[in-house]
């Protein structure tokens, strides 16, 4: 995975948090978190703001969808 892939980290963030409400969630601990996935392979510094702002309304919408 690398940072373009904004819906396939937001569904893994899901998988390893199921429980974690992403409203909560800080954008430096999210960062931080999707550099520990297993498969993501591309380079920590590369983000910004709106990749991890993408991510994060992807990993939102599957939460909501499972509460």
């Amino acid at each position: 995975m690398t940072w373009a892939d904004a819906e396939d980290i937001g569904l893994a963030l899901y998988d390893k948090f199921p429980d974690v409400d992403p409203k909560g969630v800080r954008f430096t601990d999210m960062h931080k978190w999707i550099t520990e996935l297993d498969g993501f392979s591309d380079d920590p510094q590369k983000s910004n703001e709106a990749k991890l702002e993408a991510i994060w309304t992807f990993w939102h919408e599957e939460w909501q969808d499972n509460q």
